[in-house]
């Protein structure tokens, strides 16, 4: 498995926040406990993380129970993992880092550093082994990258990378990791410039988006790293990475990250009727537009290949869309008035019609299994209707 996403980046002022606020608000610890977390976090705060990496073992080692100094050693064992040349060594400790996010995860961590974090280990081969490149050269040159970054050595860090690069000019993580190099050392003309290298060498993978929106949000460019974000989410809308980097984008915004949703009723034979009749005509016309799909043949005619029934993004727009349609004709002229402005759902599905953004909103928010197979051919041909929606519906504009 070859991990292009694997070098840790997230809006790191957040995180930050988050770690400081975990080693000030330790009670019941002796001083000299108190005081090496306090140096742990400060090194780990500056980006030290091999230096931190003693301190955080020790303290480990007298309190297993402090989940954020775990969550924090498992982040540090894998910097220290990169400086490793014997990969069987690296792999056990990558494979300790997963083992740790779970005990904190038990304890009841679920900060964003940690939840990112697992999610990335949790993809591990049985080994641990992280593949960059199937040419050795190519593996050997980034190795050594990754450890002269974990030892916060960028210029024998970009040596690498370059080497790398000669040999296999469209290697993703090459290219990544170069930008977000040139971006630890605030170099950020040259950081911009390689993360958008990488957006057009894999558009449909979101990590260089993020790191660019990370590098954004520490220089205050709030807007554009609203921008990079939603482009992440368009590349990965399934990855939790994502929303996680969006609400994160949110608290330091003041705002928060909208959670659009219809709620439509069951069908009426499973539940006592609206109140309105009108509303009831609408939802009918969904669920038999629905059940025509299922039952009734549509999905064997528009499907002819696949063997099995599946929920999918035709099917549930079609049927947004048909109810979308009678409530037209209840709301004439499409004043989202009276009926509509009464019912939130209503009034939603009204604007997405008239945005013509049922579909994204779909593929974004109903996102089953078998809706979420539709998703990249949609994406092929409609990209900037699903950066639309994003922009329109979900994330609120910066301040």
């Amino acid at each position: 498995m070859r991990f292009r996403n694997w070098r840790n980046c997230l809006l790191s002022v957040v995180v930050d926040l988050c770690l400081v606020a975990g080693v000030v608000a330790q009670t019941g610890a002796d001083a000299a406990y108190h005081a090496k977390r306090q140096r742990a976090e400060n090194f780990f705060r500056q980006g030290k993380r091999l230096e931190a990496l003693p301190l955080l073992e020790e303290l480990v080692k007298t309190n297993p129970k402090d989940d954020e100094m775990l969550v924090a050693l498992a982040a540090c064992l894998v910097d220290h993992a990169a400086t490793l040349s014997d990969q069987e060594s690296a792999g056990k400790e990558l494979l300790r880092a997963r083992d740790l996010l779970d005990k904190a995860w038990d304890l009841g961590n679920t900060s964003t550093l940690a939840m990112n974090l697992s999610q990335l280990l949790k993809q591990l081969p049985e080994s641990g082994a992280i593949k960059f490149s199937d040419n050795p050269q190519v593996e050997q040159a980034m190795r050594a990258g990754e450890a002269a970054f974990a030892r916060r050595d960028f210029v024998e860090a970009l040596r690498n990378y370059s080497n790398a690069l000669e040999l296999e000019p469209n290697n993703y993580s090459a290219v990544l990791f170069t930008a977000n190099t040139y971006d630890k050392q605030n170099g950020w003309a040259k950081g911009a410039e390689w993360y958008e290298r990488a957006i057009q060498l894999e558009p449909n993978v979101e990590t260089a988006y993020r790191y660019y929106a990370d590098m954004l949000a520490k220089q205050g460019d709030m807007a554009k790293a609203r921008i990079m974000l939603i482009h992440a989410a368009v590349a990965e809308p399934y990855n939790r990475t994502v929303w996680r980097e969006l609400h994160a984008w949110g608290t330091l915004n003041h705002t928060r990250i909208k959670a659009i949703y219809i709620s439509v009723p069951m069908e009426e034979k499973d539940k006592q009727a609206p109140a309105s009749p009108d509303i009831s005509r609408v939802w009918r016309t969904y669920h038999e537009v629905r059940a025509n799909w299922q039952k009734g043949g549509q999905f064997k005619k528009h499907f002819p290949e696949e063997k099995e029934y599946r929920h999918s993004l035709r099917e549930e727009s079609e049927a947004l869309t048909a109810a979308a349609q009678v409530l037209k004709q209840i709301q004439p002229d499409g004043e989202v008035t009276g009926l509509v402005t009464d019912d939130q759902s209503l009034s939603l599905l009204m604007r997405l019609c008239q945005a013509g953004l049922i579909e994204s909103y779909v593929l974004f928010s109903l996102g089953d299994a078998g809706i979420a197979r539709d998703y990249d051919s949609y994406r092929a041909k409609s990209r900037r209707k699903l950066e639309e929606y994003m922009d329109k519906f979900v994330v609120p504009p910066a301040r």
